[in-house]
């Protein structure tokens, strides 16, 4: 079997790059043009989101063609879901929220996993089932930084990719937090430039994010 990450040297999807670009695919012939752009740029894990009806077809696009990315699921809401992902090729999962039930597929699946919380409760329940790695979502309308800083102390156990809200501005602000192992967005693919497929332009916003450190916010502007 194919180890779920590129390298021994890479534990954890957290820490592969700064930034998981969070992509929706809409025409599944963009796939592979774009992650190779996303590649080349120094963001290796490429979060593609279940949201539209090509979503599976550009995983295993993907996974298929372009081998230096590693290319998860996200929106992953249900079990169903979670197997035609990993059976596509996904790599991780990234789910808004969590049950249970979807969080014994993902637990399942044999893939890493960063199921979603926005509260204490949901982190504590799940650090209790032994997950230590969290999607924190939606990052800027649950509290953002404030928040995340805030459950450092009691909890230090748990590290997150903020996502929801959050730009190259104040991607370095959540990056200087302990808990915080990388954040998601979806700011290096901007809609013009996917529908004119300038991935010159998706590459060098991509170059940029990767080189995003706690005081480099200036650099991808």
């Amino acid at each position: 079997m194919r180890s779920p990450l590129p390298s021994s040297d890479s534990s954890s999807v957290l820490d592969l790059a700064p930034v998981v670009p969070v992509v929706v695919v809409e025409d599944a012939a963009d796939a592979v043009p774009l992650a190779r752009a996303l590649v080349a740029g120094g963001l290796p894990a490429i979060e593609v989101t279940l949201r539209t009806p090509p979503a599976l077809d550009a995983i295993r696009a993907i996974a298929g063609e372009v081998p230096d990315a590693l290319v998860g699921a996200g929106t992953v809401i249900t079990p169903e879901q979670v197997g035609e992902a990993v059976a596509a090729g996904a790599r991780f999962l990234v789910s808004p929220g969590w049950t249970d039930v979807l969080l014994d597929a993902m637990r399942a699946s044999g893939v890493p996993f960063l199921p979603g919380v926005s509260t204490v409760s949901e982190v504590v329940a799940l650090l209790e089932r032994g997950v230590r790695e969290m999607k924190f979502f939606p990052a800027q309308a649950a509290g953002g930084t404030a928040y995340l800083k805030s459950l450092a102390g009691p909890l230090p156990q748990a590290r997150f990719c903020p996502t929801g809200g959050i730009g190259p501005d104040s991607a370095p602000d959540y990056l200087a937090l302990p808990n915080v192992g990388c954040v998601g967005g979806s700011w290096m693919l901007p809609a013009d430039a996917v529908a004119a497929r300038d991935w010159g332009r998706v590459e060098a916003l991509a170059r940029a994010a990767a080189g995003l450190s706690p005081d480099a916010g200036a650099r991808c502007r």
